[in-house]
């Protein structure tokens, strides 16, 4: 199995940017705005963990061919 390390550096890349923009809106004030990029950010994070996660299963079913 291939182990992606980048994949853990776009998601704690993504949260820097995400915690960034968050904290900017909000000094802003703009808290309805900085709420929902927090929420899109976790939404685009939730996406690219399911892929993962798709990825695993289909490399666990390769091996133990239950297919």
């Amino acid at each position: 199995m291939n182990v992606d390390v980048d994949a853990i550096f776009q998601i704690a890349g993504i949260g820097i940017i995400i915690a960034m923009i968050h904290t900017v809106l909000k000094q802003m004030g703009k808290e309805d705005m900085a709420h929902w990029v927090t929420v899109i950010g976790f939404v685009v994070v939730l996406f690219m963990v399911v892929s993962l996660l798709d990825s695993l299963f289909k490399e666990i079913k390769a091996i133990f061919l239950f297919q």
